[in-house]
């Protein structure tokens, strides 16, 4: 169909969104870069690959029908998949590919939002000079395939949350268009779970309740819903319904928290041990807190048991900061307060919250502080300049060395998770300069 009749397959009054998923990421990465090491092999990254421990962060579509899945431990993958090709991850280069898909995305529509390291929202309702939905869709797929040998599925929707149920129907390289006339005949037969948006708990929650499908929630009284679940309970019967009225947000608005957490290789008890993974974690974060021009006053810290147990406490600070040794000071006396002395640790995390923007952060300094306070931010803006030209570990502290897992996030290369997008507030995102 010629490009020119494509305005009557967009909606007088409403929207039309893609969401655009990369399938297997971190390995299709790979494979494009080297084709001859991973096509169409049995791949996956995962961490401690030398040791043969930690777990498989994502694996390639021919490791997946051999069993091996996100989040198994290392050891059980190999015993699925004797042949299976271990992956360091590379973060950095991921980043590289995550600017390139986006920036083709960004050609089609400036209504971008993006969702993760590999996925995004993208309004195409004012794009017809491209082609219809499906023909922009299709030269999407085909661009992203062919200028970077990377699989994507694309789901066409009236809103977010049907184009992103869509993306999921269809793996890898697929289309799907989600009409709201559709959902009855795709969704309602579904478990709720089944939902974007709807978690294992609530999922858990919603059957004990006797609504086992999402044709159930649909049909569910809202005042029923709403005692049950607070507001959340009207978001379910409307999604259920195919109802969202989320915009897609291009605006990359200032981060809502920045935190980083850390498996452990074996259990720590030692107090040492615990300081030093704490002072790493929070050199790192205020690190990353102060390249985006940032103060936080709130100080989060996140511990893990063997057993997967998983704990957060927090406390607000008195005046925001930019400041390691505070973060690292105030995620200790956090942990010895809330946990008990001896027992282990398998995981621990620091993540910075209420972030304000520097120059909007009304701080308050007594007396010792005020005089204290521009000589430590001379010592850190030195600092970061430092390592920006030679490297995160150009200047280290004592306590800061070690061989766990904590020593090894200052390298961006093979540390970082699909959620962090710090790398598209950098300035030269969307091809503003390269």
């Amino acid at each position: 169909m010629p490009k020119s009749d494509a305005e009557s397959h967009y909606p007088k009054n409403g929207r039309v969104v893609l969401h655009i998923d990369m399938n297997a990421f971190y390995c299709s990465v790979h494979e494009a870069v080297e084709p001859e090491t991973y096509k169409g092999k049995p791949c996956a990254v995962a961490g401690s690959v030398e040791l043969r421990r930690g777990i498989v962060v994502t694996s390639s579509y021919v490791a997946r029908a051999k069993g091996v899945r996100t989040g198994m431990q290392v050891r059980e993958a190999l015993r699925l998949c004797p042949e299976l090709i271990l992956i360091s991850p590379d973060f950095h280069l991921y980043r590289q590919f995550s600017r390139r898909f986006l920036n083709i995305a960004y050609s089609y529509s400036p209504q971008l939002e993006t969702m993760s390291i590999d996925e995004c929202f993208l309004d195409i309702t004012g794009s017809k000079q491209f082609g219809t939905p499906v023909q922009i869709a299709e030269e999407l797929q085909g661009r992203i395939r062919t200028e970077l040998g990377l699989p994507c599925s694309i789901g066409i929707a009236p809103n977010k949350l049907l184009a992103k149920m869509g993306s999921d129907m269809k793996k890898p390289n697929g289309i799907t268009i989600v009409r709201k006339r559709d959902v009855p005949s795709l969704l309602w037969d579904k478990p709720c779970s089944y939902m974007y948006g709807i978690g294992s708990r609530t999922g858990e929650k919603l059957d004990k309740l006797g609504i086992r499908t999402i044709g159930e929630l649909a049909h569910a009284e809202e005042s029923f819903l709403t005692a049950q679940f607070g507001i959340v309970g009207a978001w379910l019967k409307a999604a259920a319904n195919g109802e969202d009225e989320t915009p897609v947000n291009p605006e990359q608005e200032a981060s809502k928290s920045i935190g980083h957490t850390t498996t452990l290789p074996k259990d720590f008890t030692d107090e040492l041990d615990i300081r030093r993974v704490f002072l790493n974690l929070a050199d790192q974060v205020c690190r990353r807190m102060r390249k985006q021009h940032l103060m936080s006053s709130t100080v989060q810290i996140t511990i893990r048991n063997p057993s997967m147990k998983t704990i957060t406490r927090s406390v607000t600070l008195d005046a925001p900061t930019e400041d390691a040794d505070t973060v690292f000071e105030t995620a200790c006396k956090l942990f010895h307060r809330h946990w008990q002395k001896g027992q282990p640790v398998r995981l621990l995390g620091i993540t910075l919250q209420n972030l304000v923007d520097k120059s909007e952060a009304a701080v308050q300094l007594d007396l010792f502080d005020y005089n204290r306070q521009p000589k430590k931010e001379e010592l850190n803006r030195i600092m970061d300049k430092l390592r920006d030209r030679f490297g995160e570990s150009a200047i280290l502290t004592a306590g800061m060395l070690g061989d766990d897992p904590s020593a090894l996030i200052r390298n961006h290369k093979i540390r970082g998770t699909s959620l962090q997008t710090d790398h598209l507030k950098e300035k030269d995102f969307f091809g503003e300069s390269q």
